[in-house]
Order: C-alpha cells, then sequence, then structure tokens
C-alpha cells in the first residue's frame, strides 16, 4: 500500500459513526472532511456556505431540473460535485485525511490508499444515543433517526451505483453498538494498521 491513506466512513445516524471517525482522525493524525467541507468550498470559491448547507446531501427535484450534456441547473447535485471535486482533489494531490459520508466510498474508488467502512447500530442503541445527545423522547429520537436515514440513503443512491448501507461497497461494515465506540474504533485500527502494511 502506499504511504497515502484515505479513511472512508459511512454511518447510520446514531451509530456514533462521527465520533469514531475523529478518533481514528485523531490516532493516525489526519485531518477529517465532513460537512465542514462545505466552510472550505465556500473560503475558496468566495461563495456563502448557508447557501451551499441549504442543498447539501439533498437528492435533485426531478421535476424542476434537468441535465443535458453534463450540465445540470440543480443547485443539490452541483453542492454535491463541488464536494466530490474537493475530495478527488486531496486525493489526487497525495493527501491522506479520513472523510464521513459525501459517497466517498464511490468517488473516491480506484484510489490507492482508500480504506473504506460502513458503521451501522441497533435501533435500541441509536435511540438512546439519540436522547441524550439531543434532550429527546424516544418517540422524537426514533423518528429523527428513520428521517436523517432515509435523507442520506435518497441522497447516497442518487449518486452511487450500489445502495447506501449495501455491504458490497465497504471493505468492513462493523455494528458499534455490540462494543461500543472505543472498541469499535480499536478493531477498525487493527484492520486499518493490517491493510497499511
Amino acid at each position: 500500500m502506499s504511504k497515502q491513506l484515505i479513511i472512508s466512513i459511512g454511518r447510520e445516524y446514531g451509530s456514533g459513526g462521527h465520533e469514531i471517525a475523529m478518533k481514528i482522525a485523531e490516532k493516525y493524525g489526519l485531518p477529517l472532511y465532513d460537512h465542514s467541507i462545505l466552510d472550505q468550498i465556500a473560503k475558496d470559491r468566495g461563495l456563502d456556505v448557508k447557501v451551499l448547507e441549504e442543498y447539501d446531501e439533498k437528492k435533485r427535484n426531478m421535476f424542476l431540473t434537468r441535465t443535458v450534456r453534463g450540465m445540470t441547473n440543480s443547485p443539490e447535485h452541483s453542492v454535491a460535485n463541488l464536494q466530490f471535486d474537493f475530495l478527488r482533489d486531496k486525493a489526487a494531490a497525495g493527501e491522506s485525511f479520513v472523510v464521513v459520508g459525501r459517497c466517498s466510498e464511490k468517488v473516491l474508488a480506484g484510489t490507492e490508499g482508500l480504506i473504506t467502512f460502513f458503521i451501522l447500530g441497533d435501533k435500541s442503541a441509536k435511540t438512546e444515543r439519540i436522547m441524550k445527545l439531543h434532550h429527546m423522547n424516544r418517540h422524537d429520537a426514533e423518528v429523527f433517526i428513520e428521517e436523517k436515514d432515509r435523507r442520506r440513503k435518497r441522497y447516497h443512491n442518487a449518486h452511487c451505483e450500489l445502495h447506501w448501507g449495501d455491504s458490497r461497497a465497504y471493505e468492513l461494515s462493523i455494528n458499534s453498538s455490540k462494543l461500543g465506540i472505543d472498541e469499535t474504533v480499536r478493531i477498525m485500527c487493527e484492520y486499518i494498521d493490517a491493510r497499511k502494511a
């Protein structure tokens, strides 16, 4: 494997995937790219980040937009492509990083040094986590999780051949509810170290 290391982490909402990504980025001393990509894109291009955030991780409206010869009038599609290009440029420059979501397992497919994961969790554990994090009751937390995952699924499936969460799209899928966040991180790091060897 090359010296370049790119760790792509897809995740179910409430699985702790983002926290896991942060811990892995810290362990390997790598930058973490998530929704903060939009801040960097806005800064580099002189755009309003709030406008970009409005269309982030949303599926384009097929009735209001069209694509002709690769050109589109869909703001959702354009914002997605800005992020995909950002990741491709970082990878092409030889940079190492951890990325959460952004269809990165597909966008960066074929990049030497890419390792892909998907973090899932038991419904009860995810619900407890979101109840605690957002001070919600059980019902509201369950509805919130379902809506977040439905949105991620629509977005991902609009840009990727394999469906969101399909284990064939990732090297390793792991249920963080079984061993907890820290043990999940440990196992993932063991896998990363084995792949780097």
